[in-house]
This record gives structure tokens, sequence and C-alpha cells, in this order.
């Protein structure tokens, strides 16, 4: 273009420089398994979260009472979740092996088990606040590790067995009021209350209204 000649109005001074866009989030990678010993029986879940270097971060564990496979597996996908969200993690792709888990957070397979939908229902729920998540199957050996913390919790309640400290009521506590909040599926007690895994309880709910 000649000095002095003016550009047309609108057209950029470079016709071909490339648009720019923010950067998509490098996602992080949390191998989640479920065990139970029973099914339903003493279960477990075990968690081995990477970052975008695939680095393991964290590897989490912990049993959670006498519950199904199935149970199991989905508290190991909310454990992910979570421990991700509360790290400030945008990208999040989770790999288990459990067909059923998968394709039910895919959309694939209805949740018909009671016990499993509102387990669905808070982890769908959570997984909508990242900007993207994932969810893949794969082969059990490609889970080992999870498995193996999964079966390690399992292992280390064993060994405590059911006579240790507040495993086991020494009689039955006697009726109680208390309030809860309930939230993403889950009732959560307003006070602080010791109930060994695994108890079951008979609630009677009654809706106390927000002021």
């Amino acid at each position: 273009m000649p000095r002095g000649t003016p550009r047309a109005a609108g057209k950029p001074l470079f016709a071909d420089a490339p648009h720019e866009t923010s950067p998509a989030p490098a996602s992080y990678r949390a191998n989640i398994d479920g065990a139970s010993r029973g099914n339903p029986g003493p279960s477990a879940y075990g968690v081995v979260a990477r970052d975008p270097r695939g680095e393991i971060i964290a590897r989490l564990k912990k049993y959670i009472g006498r519950m199904t496979n199935n149970v199991a597996e989905y508290y190991g996908l909310i454990a992910a979740m979570d421990y991700a969200q509360s790290h400030g993690v945008r990208s999040l792709r989770i790999e288990s092996d459990s067909e059923l888990l998968v394709k039910q957070m895919r959309g694939q397979y209805k949740v018909k088990s009671e016990d499993l939908r509102p387990l669905f229902e808070r982890a769908k729920k959570m997984s909508q606040g990242f900007e993207s998540f994932r969810i893949e199957h794969v082969y059990r050996e490609q889970n080992r590790e999870a498995d193996a913390l999964a079966n390690e919790a399992l292992d280390e309640t064993a060994k405590v067995g059911p006579a240790a400290p507040k495993a086991v009521p020494t009689a039955i506590p006697q009726p109680r009021r208390l309030r809860a909040r309930y939230q993403s599926g889950v009732l959560y007690p307003l006070e602080d209350i010791e109930i060994p895994d695994g108890t079951v309880l008979e609630v009677e709910l009654r809706f106390i209204p927000k002021k």
C-alpha cells in the first residue's frame, strides 16, 4: 500500500492475524475404584489423582461400611470430584472399570437402583461444576492402583476388628431429635453425632421453612 493511502474502514491491519482465544484448562485425571467383600458387605473406595503431566498428586482411600460394590464405585467418583474441586481443578477426566457407573453418568443407562439414585444425582450435579468433565471406561488392568487402595482400606479395617473402639455401640441409643440439611441427595446432621458406619436409622421428615 503506497504511503499515505488510507486503510479501508473496518479492515484489519493484518488480515491473516490469528484470532486470540483463551487456552483450554489442562486436564487432570483420576482413576477410581470401589470394592465390596460380600456385595453387600464391607466396602471401600480408592482414588489415584494425577496432574496434567501424569504425576500422582493424591492417593485417597476410605472404608465406607456395609455397601454394595456399585455404591462404593459412586463414593469413589464423588470423592475424586470433591478433591478436584477443593483444589481448583477446572478440567477432570475420570477413569473407572465400572461399565455401569460410566454408562449411567453418560446417560446411556438409566439409574434404576434406589440406593444409587441419590449418589448419581449428586455426582451428576458435581460434574457440572467443571469447565470440562469426561468419564471413560478402562479395563481392570489399567485401574490396578485404585483397586489396590480400595482393598488396602478394607484390609486395614479388617485388622482392627469389630471390637475396636466405637466400631460397635455398647447399647442401643435412645431415640432423639436433631436437625439436618438436605443437599445434593444427602442429609447432613447440623450437630456432631457419633454413628458407626453401616448403622440403619429411621428418619421422620418434618420440613422447617426458611426464615
